[in-house]
């Protein structure tokens, strides 16, 4: 059996890791330290011998050729716990010692914080450097080697970013977007993000993508890159009300039912009224959107409309605007709908990204951006929890997707599938 570096299974880990459906922030943080440090290990051994790692050894009358001789295990330290990795072993250098080995002692503080920023800002290669250099201030590890950590490690994220979606059963889908600089100098662009829960109540992180502005194409091109990966078609769509992204939404997943983010919609609300009237306005507004049922809530919605019509018009307006979207979590089990009225899981997600975009000012440029933004959300997500979902309530939700479906189908049927279903009612006595 072919050997391989150890590196080449360390990577092999940590693409199963990105392949999950849970992803552990934490392993990958420690599968991504011991990664760069055996890359490193391996890259001086190669400087050391002159050639590569299936490059042939000794040959005829070339005894005192140095070779590779194993790997001996190494430990350090981090704040993830203590992380083993493989050191490469040379028979024949007499007097040789590893540089790197020298240099790394007393850095997992530097290892763990590179781990985690080959995700924010693509592991400079001046930042593997400022790591890799001994007491005197000489970097113990070539520019190459450097460079073909940062690489590879941006090429895992890469696959990460364009996983296969089809065995995720998502039934809620957030899409949201924020602007980022993403080109120094240049205006901020937007963003988009997807997360979904899924019919077992665990979230995803599913897409993170620059859109350049949220117009309805590149809304468009965002949700299809979703539908590429083999996404279903969930039963609700959370959106803010950008009308790019509310007619995207109605365009690729036209079987859904569409959520107003009533965060967004309140604050709407909450411009067009004087101060002192917001007390009384708001909560009326709110309770007619969070009522028991849709029936109840449109009940609720002409009686609020003749209290505020002639005080307020232009803030009832803005109440009528999109209402059914507003309230088509009414229609989804009582336990989820605070959780799926409002894009707030994505809002809470963007304030950790700002956070952190502030302390690292020259994270510019689209590569070191998305990097940065994708770290951000995954460190965010470990505090998060699942929604619980009962059994019932799973058949409450397949119950809700096959009646809009069904209701799906009929609006697209050809004319004369219609005709022919009306007939058959007829016939029924229905």
């Amino acid at each position: 059996m072919k050997k391989v570096p150890a590196s080449e299974a360390t990577r092999k880990r940590l693409e199963e890791v990105f392949s999950g459906e849970q992803i552990d922030p934490s392993r990958i943080v420690r599968e991504a330290t011991r990664l760069m440090i055996e890359q490193a290990l391996e890259a001086e051994v190669e400087d050391a011998l002159g050639r590569q790692y299936y490059a042939h050894g000794r040959t005829a009358g070339d005894a005192a050729r140095p070779l590779r001789n194993g790997v001996r295990r190494g430990r350090i330290d981090s704040a993830e716990g203590v992380i083993e990795f493989a050191a490469p072993q040379v028979r024949g250098l007499n007097g040789w010692t590893s540089e790197v080995r020298s240099a790394l002692a007393g850095k997992s503080e530097e290892l763990t914080r590179l781990a985690v920023e080959m995700y924010a800002r693509g592991l400079s290669v001046r930042d593997i450097e400022a790591t890799f250099t001994d007491e005197s201030g000489r970097c113990v590890l070539t520019k190459s080697a450097a460079s073909a950590v940062c690489e590879r490690l941006w090429d895992e994220y890469q696959a990460f970013a364009q996983r296969d979606l089809g065995e995720l059963d998502i039934v809620y889908l957030f899409v949201d977007g924020v602007a980022e600089r993403l080109h120094l100098g240049q205006p901020r662009e937007a963003v988009l993000a997807a997360w979904g829960i899924d019919s077992g109540g665990t979230k995803h992180l599913l897409a993170l993508l620059p859109g350049l502005k949220e117009s309805t194409s590149a809304c468009i091109d965002f949700l299809r890159d979703l539908t590429a990966r083999r996404i279903r078609s969930p039963v609700l769509v959370i959106t803010d009300g950008a009308p790019g992204l509310i007619a995207a939404v109605e365009q690729v997943f036209p079987a859904a039912l569409r959520q107003r983010c009533l965060a967004h919609k309140m604050r709407n609300l909450e411009t067009k009224v004087p101060a002192e009237r917001w007390r009384e306005f708001g909560p009326m507004a709110r309770a007619v959107y969070q009522a028991s049922s849709p029936a109840l809530a449109r009940l609720a919605k002409d009686e609020f409309i003749k209290t505020w019509q002639r005080e307020l018009p232009s803030a009832v307006a803005c109440f009528e605007d999109d209402f059914e979207a507003c309230i088509a979590h009414l229609r989804l089990p009582i336990g989820h709908r605070r959780v799926i009225r409002t894009t707030n899981l994505l809002e809470r997600m963007f304030g950790e990204e700002r956070r952190r975009t502030k302390i690292i000012p020259h994270a510019f440029g689209e590569k070191a951006v998305m990097k940065l933004m994708y770290a951000a959300l995954m460190r965010a997500r470990q505090g998060w929890r699942n929604v619980v979902v009962t059994s019932f309530e799973v058949k409450q939700i397949q119950s809700l997707r096959d009646y809009l479906n069904e209701q799906f189908e009929q609006r697209h049927a050809s004319p004369l599938k219609s005709a022919s279903r009306s007939r058959i009612h007829s016939t029924n006595g229905t």
